[in-house]
């Protein structure tokens, strides 16, 4: 298997929903136009991809001097356990620096993965909600 990173904004909301779908993550992938949004406001995409298949993403928001918060990181469950996660990660850290903090919400079926590439548990996180 030959996985390819892009540092890239250029892909398609229905690629970003096939990977959704793919990975189990809860997100509104039937919801193309939010998606597409979701692709546009992102400070940092990062994708993996298997020729032509999308098969990864990191999408983070960063002001890149204090706080980066990475709002997606998914991977097809078929290629889940293989490291890409964690490379996606490694390189979304690369273009923060180290003066950035790298923040996120875990899924509750992946509190156990976060600590296992360099994330503390903190409990002093709050929420409010979306809508919708």
């Amino acid at each position: 298997m030959r996985i390819t990173y892009k540092d890239s904004m250029d892909i398609k909301a229905e690629d970003l929903s096939k990977v959704f779908l793919a990975s189990g993550i809860k997100r509104p992938y039937e919801d193309l136009e939010r998606l597409q949004r979701m692709i546009n406001n992102a400070d940092i995409i990062i994708t993996a991809w298997e020729d032509e298949k999308l098969i990864g993403i990191a999408r983070a928001v960063t002001d890149y001097a204090y706080c980066c918060y990475l709002s997606d990181l998914a991977v097809d469950k078929q290629y889940q356990k293989c490291g890409i996660g964690e490379q996606l990660i490694l390189r979304v850290r690369g273009k923060i620096g180290e003066e950035c903090s790298l923040v996120l919400l875990s899924a509750p079926g992946a509190i156990n993965y976060y600590p296992k590439v360099g994330f503390t548990q903190a409990d002093n996180a709050f929420v409010i909600k979306r809508g919708k």
